[in-house]
């Protein structure tokens, strides 16, 4: 019984103690995406970088009104997106085929929070 009560204890603690999207770091969330994603999507995340052409279908445009409704729809749908992959080995295929060699990375779900918190801001601002 007193193992159950501080199983339970630690476990409502680190809940408690999760830092909530407002803790976001953007600086990091651009960091990430500098490092591992401006290569296809461009530091103005258009689908403008150096292999954003080389991909089949080709890298897409994140600030399309069509894209920033899909972020009001679906607020996660960019960490999904990396989480998911749902063009299976498009990324790494691309990358591989393109001599592009990004170290491995251990993502965290503070990385992907600040991912999303930076894309998000970033794509609101543009025109």
């Amino acid at each position: 019984m007193i193992v159950r009560k501080g199983f339970i204890a630690a476990a409502l603690a680190s809940v408690l103690c999760m830092p909530s999207m407002s803790l976001a770091d953007s600086r990091n969330g651009e960091r990430i995406f500098l490092n591992r994603c401006a290569v296809c999507h461009g530091n103005d995340v258009k689908g403008s970088g150096p292999l954003a052409d080389k991909s089949n279908p080709p890298t897409p445009d994140l600030t399309t009104p069509e894209f920033k409704k899909r972020l009001l729809d679906c607020p996660g749908v960019i960490v999904s997106s990396v989480i998911l992959r749902p063009n299976g080995d498009l990324i790494p295929r691309t990358l591989r085929e393109n001599g592009v060699k990004l170290p491995p990375f251990a993502w965290t779900v503070k990385d992907f929070r600040d991912l999303n918190e930076y894309l998000t801001d970033k794509i609101a601002k543009t025109k």
